[in-house]
């Protein structure tokens, strides 16, 4: 099966650390992801740039799109990177999560990937 493990984290904390704090940390998932494709349970990791870079696209008055440029005032969290993981067990990922480096200073939030609808006349 495929997961998602999405990293949340604070806005703040990118731009409090130090230089060398943050290539230290970007080291720690490198080596991460690595292992990971080594083992051929990645399929895709990438970090996500700051919120304050965001657009945000939703149905407004009578259908029209709207489009709001960041940063938004309401984040008090943003998805700062994801792994997509493939090949793997419900078990196998949950224990990836926790070996994340991420998880000692972000939320590691793990999902499955699937339909977003089923069939069944409610979500999958």
């Amino acid at each position: 099966m495929s997961y998602a493990l999405l990293i949340i984290e604070d806005p703040a904390q990118r731009p409090e650390r130090s230089r060398a704090e943050g290539e230290a940390l970007y080291a720690e998932m490198a080596a991460f992801s690595a292992a990971l494709h080594e083992k051929g349970q990645l399929q895709a990791a990438e970090s996500l740039g700051s919120h304050a870079s965001a657009q945000r696209v939703r149905s407004g008055p009578q259908g029209r799109l709207q489009i709001t440029d960041g940063p938004f005032a309401e984040v008090k969290e943003m998805i700062g990177g994801f792994f997509l993981l493939q090949n793997v067990s419900h078990e196998e990922a949950l224990a990836i999560a926790q070996r994340c480096p991420a998880a000692q200073w972000a939320t590691v939030e793990l999902r499955p990937l699937m339909p977003c609808y089923d069939g069944s006349g409610g979500p999958a």
